[in-house]
């Protein structure tokens, strides 16, 4: 009888599921068969002639929009994207540009080391004047950017300005002389330094550079050495690349280890389970992907043995670390094999593949979760497929409870979150308009940098350079004669509460004591530059020594008083003295 009943309920919910699906096929037909008719009724008899790319291309991309951020199409005019994308790299000159806001002009903002910018001696603020006969003066970003790049191996010729930055700021109390050059470029594969940095962290936070210009080596703290590496991003080969520098670090006495992946995006799956399998045993289990079909329906497990299993490690992450840098994170988490120092990382949980279309063109799409080795999946965001993209994010009460190998706690759904919370030093509003122009575009920190550089040959070791009061003092003098503004946020809600306060009638009473306030918040330059000439002074220092030593030689700069990695070198301090 038992037998027959489940029989019966078998059938009916097979029964139901094939209508079901039936039902969707139906649904899907009906829905192409319009959107064709649709189209063929457009382009027969509207009254301008269409575009099809575009039209069509249109309706892909708004129809990818009500799914999730990651799901995307690329034709076949954009496949150089998707291959820098997935590998990081790209055939070009090798150099960040941007536009200077105070003349329109496109200009160098980094040259990356060895590659045929920095080979040919283009440096920070050199103007992009014409590319083989075509100008590029006042031309956009991505019009210079797109002549820029080519086939490896092609040559150009590039026409540049050099060292006028002074007669491009009409403020400047200096004044250079323009060169033009003319030099021929030969494109080159590019690929972005997945490790720019990697070294020995003494205890007074001097460090051991791989650079032939370093002339400091560490002499406190010998006996106990911390590695520092960063990661800052996951393209193909980057575990071979932090594999040697492990290597090289244990050469050199390393006892523990400062992993930073603090602003790393993700990429390879593959690549960030090898990283981890760098640090346990193999044959773990590191992830699992479900999804709606088989073949992405896959478990990732260590298949080496590991470098170190017992070495203490400190995991650094922050609101931008994602994708596979939080299967690092979170993994070593899981297992409990490493600290995870910082703020809460990004909370991306999704898989995509690319899949090959007509025409030479290709689908990224989402196709599974992942989850880590405590079983949970750190997705923070859900998205829904319908209503037009909509999205939200999951709040921490509706999170579960998984357990790492030890028995702690761990939550779902909502990025990584760090084992010691420790929150950088935001900018102040000063420093970013600073950095990023005025409201006038008047980029007087940019171009005070380009002088700098046009005037000194040679500075400090990275580690040891800073600007002194003389040099501090002839910037706030420029700023100060430039006419910069910027939008002071103190300025902006006492205006709302003044707003607010005349609304619901409370102004008149109040208006002696809104008076005095509006006088204690009125506007002086000098003031807060002279308040926040630390964080100025450090950001124009990144700035300069990025141009004589590069990204490492400014890493290099920063993490003597970068206030996550002090607080991570102080963690490993505390454990190896509970250890001794």
């Amino acid at each position: 009888m038992y037998k027959v009943l489940i029989g019966i309920l078998l059938m009916a919910v097979t029964s139901a599921m094939g209508e079901e699906k039936k039902n969707h096929n139906f649904t899907v037909a009906k829905n192409m068969d319009t959107f064709t008719a649709i189209y063929k009724n457009l382009d027969l008899m509207y009254v301008d002639t269409l575009d099809a790319d575009v039209t069509i291309g249109n309706g892909i991309q708004s129809m990818l929009r009500s799914l999730d951020p990651y799901t995307e199409y690329y034709p076949a005019s954009e496949m150089k994207n998707l291959k820098q994308m997935l590998t990081g790299k790209y055939a070009g000159i090798g150099a960040l540009i941007k536009k200077d806001l105070s003349t329109g002009n496109v200009v160098i903002d980094e040259p990356y080391e060895g590659m045929p910018a920095d080979e040919a001696g283009l440096k920070k603020g050199d103007v992009i004047v014409a590319v083989d006969d075509t100008t590029m003066l006042g031309k956009d970003v991505s019009y210079v950017s797109s002549h820029l790049r080519g086939d490896p191996g092609t040559t150009f010729k590039l026409t540049y300005e050099t060292g006028a930055s002074s007669l491009r700021n009409a403020n400047a109390t200096k004044r250079g002389k323009a060169t033009t050059k003319t030099v021929m470029i030969t494109r080159k594969a590019i690929q972005l330094p997945s490790v720019p940095y990697y070294g020995i962290i003494n205890e007074t936070g001097a460090n051991s550079l791989r650079n032939a210009n370093a002339t400091k080596q560490p002499s406190a703290y010998e006996n106990y050495k911390i590695g520092y590496l960063v990661l800052t991003q996951f393209t193909e080969n980057c575990a071979r690349d932090v594999r040697r520098a492990l290597v090289d670090m244990r050469s050199k006495g390393m006892e523990s280890l400062i992993l930073d992946l603090r602003g790393n995006g993700g990429g390879s799956l593959q690549e960030a389970i090898k990283i981890v399998n760098m640090f346990v045993p193999k044959g773990e289990t590191i992830v699992t992907t479900k999804g709606k079909i088989k073949r992405t329906n896959n478990v990732y497990k260590t298949e080496q043995e590991p470098l170190d299993t017992v070495m203490p490690v400190v995991v650094l992450v922050n609101g931008n670390s994602a994708s596979a840098s939080e299967i690092t994170a979170g993994s070593l988490q899981d297992l409990d094999r490493a600290t995870i120092m910082g703020t809460r990382t990004y909370g991306k949980g999704l898989v995509q593949q690319t899949v090959e279309l007509p025409h030479d063109g290709s689908l990224k799409l989402t196709v599974s979760k992942y989850y880590i080795p405590s079983g949970r999946c750190i997705q923070a965001i859900n998205y829904k497929h319908t209503g037009g993209g909509y999205k939200e994010h999951i709040p921490d009460s509706l999170t579960k409870e998984f357990k790492t190998r030890k028995g702690r706690i761990v939550r779902d759904g909502g990025g990584i979150k760090p084992d010691i919370e420790v929150k950088a030093d935001s900018l102040p509003n000063i420093a970013l308009y600073l950095g990023q122009g005025g409201l006038d575009s008047t980029e007087v920190a940019f171009h005070y940098v380009v002088d700098y550089i046009n005037s000194h040959p040679t500075i400090a070791p990275a580690e040891d350079f800073r600007l002194s009061d003389a040099d501090y003092a002839d910037f706030k003098q420029r700023v100060l004669k430039s006419g910069f503004k910027y939008d002071r946020e103190t300025s902006k809600e006492y205006k709302k509460l003044v707003e607010f306060a005349k609304f619901e009638g409370y102004y008149d009473d109040a208006k002696a004591e809104f008076e005095a306030l509006e006088k204690k918040l009125q506007h002086n330059l000098e003031r807060e530059l002279d308040n926040n000439r630390k964080v100025i002074s450090q950001m124009l220092e990144q700035d300069i020594v990025t141009h004589y030593y590069y990204q490492r030689g400014a890493i290099a700069n920063m993490i003597q008083r970068d206030k996550v990695v002090i607080a991570a070198i102080e963690q490993l301090r505390n454990a190896d003295a509970t250890k001794r």
